[in-house]
């Protein structure tokens, strides 16, 4: 047996790929060829999941056309509503989501993806999340804006009147940049999955049971929990230094993979830069930041600290009025894209996965 081994598969390469590149050295985040931090700024949702699935941005007459797919694909069927209505009220969003798109399984979702699959459980997913918030409040669901697109109609879903573009473009490019994240657990798990010529919605389900997990997808609600605490621009700087000075972590600083800055946090700061006097929330988030970057290089010199994705994340799902709750399974719901692309693009070169483990329990004497 080869000795040589990593715990978790850390550093393992178990396959190639031309949905993403995750350059954590150097900043850079690429979906097929482009900066996924410039499309977040520049392109809508549906063109980005063109890109992501087709492998390329659609022209004008194939956006109207996959706009028009999108929009076929939001209501839910009858069995989905019981079951969205049966649940226990204590069932979190996740389990429930995890559990509808598991009971979408139907000949439709037979081996292999498809591209058309992809769109029905990506547009769907919006759907169930506001619907079973609204069953939980003991009101119907808002019936979708066939005039709206993927992401202005989620907003309008879930609050029950029409978004600000200001909260549209917000959203808009963090979904974008929550796509895809390269081999990731959920995604590595998505393709595992796929590996054995399971359907499309067996891998999908498998991936949200892996973002489910608290080390995964966990919200970035203690973002939310620091600026609510700091309230006002002027206090930022007495709650930092109090922070930096007990020896306490800033969160949304910092990143495992991304050694420089995170492209996706600076794209995120761009957004909230452009929207600047249109959202008081986001104008403290980018006060917060400056803040603290300051403070960090003065209190930690040379850790080279930088602002991660999930603290402007926090500021926009704050922002566009989304509860902490739905911080996760909104990200769920951005990432089945990314999800979808993997497992299409492991049923067009498939090996399933088989990897060995290192055996380090008794063997008894012959």
């Amino acid at each position: 047996m080869n000795e040589q081994w990593s715990r978790g598969l850390e550093g393992v390469i178990a396959t190639d790929t031309k949905i993403s590149l995750v350059d954590g050295q150097n900043g850079r985040l690429i979906y097929r060829g482009y900066e996924a931090n410039k499309l977040s700024l520049t392109s809508s949702f549906e063109e980005v999941c063109h890109l992501l699935w087709h492998g390329s941005l659609p022209d004008a007459d194939q956006l109207i056309k996959f706009n028009e797919k999108f929009k076929q694909h939001r209501t839910l069927p009858p069995h989905i509503i019981t079951i969205l209505k049966a649940l226990p009220a204590e069932m979190s969003m996740m389990s429930v989501i995890r559990t509808c798109v598991s009971a979408l399984e139907s000949p439709f979702f037979s081996w292999p993806p498809t591209v058309d699959q992809a769109i029905v459980v990506t547009a769907v997913i919006p759907v169930i999340i506001t619907s079973r918030a609204a069953y939980l409040k003991k009101e119907e669901p808002v019936k979708p804006d066939p005039s709206l697109n993927h992401i202005a109609n989620y907003l309008y879903m879930l609050h029950g009147k029409q978004p600000t573009d200001t909260h549209i473009k917000a959203l808009t490019a963090y979904s974008i940049l929550t796509m895809e994240h390269g081999m990731n657990a959920s995604t590595f798990t998505s393709r595992v999955i796929a590996s054995t010529e399971s359907d499309l919605i067996s891998s999908a389900a498998g991936a949200i049971g892996a973002m489910k997990g608290p080390l995964h997808g966990g919200a970035p609600s203690e973002v939310t929990q620091m600026l609510n605490e700091i309230e006002t621009k002027e206090k930022a700087e007495s709650w930092i230094k109090k922070k930096l000075e007990n020896h306490e972590k800033l969160m949304g600083f910092g990143h495992r993979v991304y050694k420089t800055t995170d492209p996706r946090s600076e794209a995120l700061k761009e957004m909230t830069k452009q929207l600047a006097g249109e959202d008081p929330w986001l104008d403290l988030a980018y006060y917060v930041e400056e803040t603290a970057l300051r403070l960090l290089d003065h209190y930690k010199p040379g850790r080279k600290l930088y602002t991660n994705v999930e603290f402007y994340a926090a500021a926009i799902l704050k922002a566009v009025d989304l509860p902490a709750e739905l911080f996760t399974p909104t990200f769920t719901a951005s990432r089945m894209v990314g999800w979808t692309a993997n497992i299409i693009e492991q049923s067009n070169n498939n090996r399933i996965f088989r990897p060995q483990s290192l055996y380090t329990g008794p063997v008894p004497f012959s």
